[in-house]
């Protein structure tokens, strides 16, 4: 069978679905496909990991007496310590700040955090950070720091750096600790359950991550249909496929057009002797003006506000939302993986990808967040 196939497409050469090009386009095609699959099912798989770890963390985390032994810090009798974090120093912000209250949402693990403070943020001691059911404690070189969570009115995590800020009712300054990048997101995790622990709110946390959980199952990236060598166009044959057709054919309008805007060439030799000598026998007649040439308007460029040029006519000024792209629209604009398991309106990430799940919270959430809509 392999034999026969390659025979037709190598005497095939009328342009029909034996031709050898389509087969290498249907090949490269499936590659492409099979690549950003890949991709994007690494990344559905990582997070998934990440909410089952989280899960059966938030069941299994209850702490004990005995994971505060040999700290020097003494527990209440209901006390518990939940989670012990080495190398943890105690910041404070110079200028006062209102913080958001507390609350018991699961955040998205940032990809990268900086290793270091943000503006307006001093390190003040170093030490060992300790979650308890009761409260946070830095026990440092130069004393030790408390947060109950029942004084606390503000709290917020960094999501650039690796800082956890914190405001009480009894200390005018905010203070808060800088951590370890690796170890941020476990500790920012935990001490979102000592917080819930403190409320008695727990079961809220585990049906959180049971919803993101359900939520995350349904976003997993289907496998790309297989291309066939009878779905190659002939763009395919032209170097950087269709949008190069696509400018080829806007500059061979374009420039006739801006040849016939220029105007005819000065007249020169004997045209000007010729317009002289009717002009020196009228001189005692008016002198006879034509009539202006009309000006004919330079065609205005397309508006488009930084998008790449496409035949959809999408751009990025105004317009209607779009839900349902034309399959070709990753040949014009750079699809995030798994761009058609999104179940919104087209959106440009940070990173210049463009991605279907505008309208969700965790639009471009690998890609920097959404920069702007795409219009119709």
């Amino acid at each position: 069978m392999r034999g026969e196939g390659v025979g037709v497409a190598r005497t095939d050469s009328t342009g029909s679905t034996g031709s050898t090009w389509r087969y290498r386009w249907a090949r490269r095609q499936n590659e492409r496909r099979l690549r950003l699959f890949r991709s994007a099912e690494g990344t559905w798989r990582r997070r998934d990991d990440e909410l089952r770890r989280l899960r059966s963390l938030a069941e299994q985390c209850h702490g004990s007496v005995g994971a505060g032994d040999g700290l020097p810090l003494e527990l209440a009798p209901d006390e518990v310590v939940l989670r012990v974090v080495p190398a943890a120093q105690l910041v404070e912000v110079r200028h006062t700040a209102v913080l958001p209250a507390p609350d018991l949402t699961v955040g998205e693990r940032t990809s990268r955090l900086r290793s270091r403070c943000p503006d307006g943020v001093r390190v003040a001691d170093a030490g060992m950070a300790v979650i308890t059911n009761r409260r946070l404690v830095l026990l440092g070189g130069r004393g030790r720091r408390d947060w109950a969570y029942g004084r606390m009115t503000g709290l917020a995590h960094d999501p650039h750096a690796p800082v956890t800020l914190i405001q009480v009712l009894d200390r005018r300054r905010t203070s808060g600790v800088l951590l370890r990048a690796d170890a941020a997101h476990e500790f920012r995790f935990v001490l979102t359950l000592a917080f819930a622990d403190a409320i008695e709110q727990r079961q809220a946390v585990i049906t959180q991550l049971d919803e993101l959980i359900a939520e995350h199952a349904r976003l997993r990236p289907s496998r790309p249909g297989i291309a066939t060598p009878g779905q190659a166009r002939l763009s395919a044959l032209i170097p950087g496929g269709r949008r190069t057709a696509v400018v080829a054919a806007a500059l061979a309008v374009m420039v006739p057009l801006a040849l016939a805007n220029s105007g005819p060439s000065d007249r020169t030799g004997p045209e000007l002797a010729a317009a002289a000598a009717p002009a020196a026998a009228a001189s005692k007649t008016p002198r006879a003006t034509g009539s202006p040439k009309p000006h004919r308007a330079s065609p205005k460029p397309e508006r488009r506000c930084g998008a790449p040029a496409n035949p959809m006519g999408y751009d990025f000024c105004s317009g209607e939302r779009i839900r349902k792209p034309p399959r070709e629209v990753c040949d014009h604009f750079d699809c995030v993986p798994g761009f058609w398991d999104g179940r919104g309106y087209l959106v440009q990430c940070e990173n210049g990808k463009v991605s279907l799940a505008g309208g969700s919270p965790r639009a471009c959430g690998a890609h920097g967040g959404v920069r702007r809509t795409v219009w119709s």
